[in-house]
């Protein structure tokens, strides 16, 4: 049974996820007209796209300890500034390198500060090992249902007052994350967490244990494969002549399914071994992009792929950071979830920039779709073999 406290952690958990993954979410309804605009090419904006996501991997170790450390309420604080800050500036970013400055660098920091890994953190030593999973699945499944709520609301504001001032409108909306991490403060003083071992010696451990190279890899191909269709598919689906409200329904659905697909992950993540999930969700995506490819494309079967990928589309985090919580420990799980993140965010880079680059290459997006695949069998061996159980350490080091 969950108590209020463990309530007001979820709830606001998932308003601050809601905002800040939400806003993202939509990104891609502003590449169109921002190329169009400013005359780019499609791989200026990917490219920045691709460094936000970069930026926001390097960053979230980091951001992470100090949320370990500090607390959540500063570091979402100071997210949210630099959130507002670099989506006002990208109305003035005219240029690509002022482009990569505010879309890339100024959101990727803003990300790694208002994300998963501060509140998973969070979530991990307020809520008891037996309710952990389905916390980060609840957690999870509101921040996703925050995602199909944006898609038609930045659609909209595109439509109807333009990109620039929709762009101001989200900058406003994102500093709603200060109000919403107050709930998010820990009942249990950080010193008593932080008694023992130490930054260096957890990261130390972690990299040095072969079942956390393996989440790092299955994370790196999550990366891959969800912000390369997040960004490029609406262009993808214009391409093949597809009307422009099917990648608009495509998108929502994948923000609803994702509320189902993290939550139920989240609920079988206290029943099942994590790693057997986690391997069939990248065995299934991969399937998925494979029948995408290959069968006649149609407005239905667009829908039809949005709806198993959002199921499928952010289940991989509550069951991956349920792993590392298990494996090493809350201790340093802000800062842990924020390495293995990073593996993710290299992959979206590559994800996202390689689709941008391939396309004004070769015209067409179909060596990214492939390679897609193969990664996601290539995930799905991977993590089969993580020892999903705690690490034996010195009593002194022990959680």
């Amino acid at each position: 049974m969950l108590t209020p406290a463990i309530r007001r952690v979820l709830i606001c958990a998932g308003l601050v996820v809601s905002l800040s993954m939400g806003i993202r979410h939509g990104f891609g309804f502003f590449l169109a007209p921002m190329s169009a605009d400013f005359g780019w090419s499609r791989e200026v904006f990917a490219f920045a796209l691709g460094l936000q996501n970069l930026v926001w991997g390097i960053a979230q170790p980091f951001t992470g300890a100090l949320a370990d450390r500090y607390g959540a309420l500063r570091v979402l604080a100071v997210g949210a500034v630099l959130y507002a800050a670099g989506l006002a500036l990208m109305t003035l970013s005219s240029t690509g390198p002022m482009f990569a400055g505010s879309a890339g660098v100024l959101l990727g920091l803003a990300l790694s500060g208002t994300t998963y890994s501060i509140v998973f953190g969070v979530i991990g030593r307020e809520v008891p090992e037996s309710h952990r999973s389905q916390a980060m699945g609840l957690a999870s499944a509101a921040g996703s249902f925050g995602q199909f709520l944006m898609v038609p609301v930045e659609q909209q504001l595109i439509a109807g007052v333009g990109w620039v001032h929709a762009l101001l409108i989200l900058s406003v909306m994102s500093l709603l994350i200060i109000p919403a991490s107050r709930g998010l403060r820990e009942s249990t003083p950080r010193q008593a967490h932080h008694a023992g071992q130490s930054v260096w010696a957890a990261a130390k451990e972690a990299f040095r244990y072969p079942s956390f190279q393996m989440l790092m890899a299955g994370y790196f191909v999550c990366g891959f494969q969800l912000i390369f269709i997040g960004v490029h598919l609406p262009a993808y689906l214009a391409d093949k002549g597809l009307r422009g409200d099917t990648a608009a329904v495509a998108l929502a659905l994948i923000g609803l399914f994702n509320v189902f697909g993290t939550y139920v992950a989240g609920q079988l993540g206290a029943r099942v071994p994590k790693k057997y999930l986690l391997s069939a969700i990248y065995f299934i995506r991969a399937l998925a992009v494979a029948a995408f490819v290959t069968l006649p494309l149609s407005a239905m079967s667009v829908w039809i792929f949005a709806a198993v990928m959002g199921f499928l589309w952010l289940s991989t985090v509550p069951l991956t950071n349920g792993v590392i919580a298990t494996i090493f420990g809350v201790r340093h799980l802000g800062m842990l979830s924020g390495f293995v993140f990073f593996a993710h965010q290299v992959g979206s880079f590559l994800g996202v920039w390689l689709g941008g680059w391939l396309y004004d290459h070769t015209g067409s997006y179909d060596i990214v779709w492939y390679l897609s695949i193969g990664l996601g069998f290539a995930a799905a061996a991977i993590n089969w073999p993580v020892r999903e159980a705690p690490l034996i350490r010195p009593e002194a080091l022990a959680v």
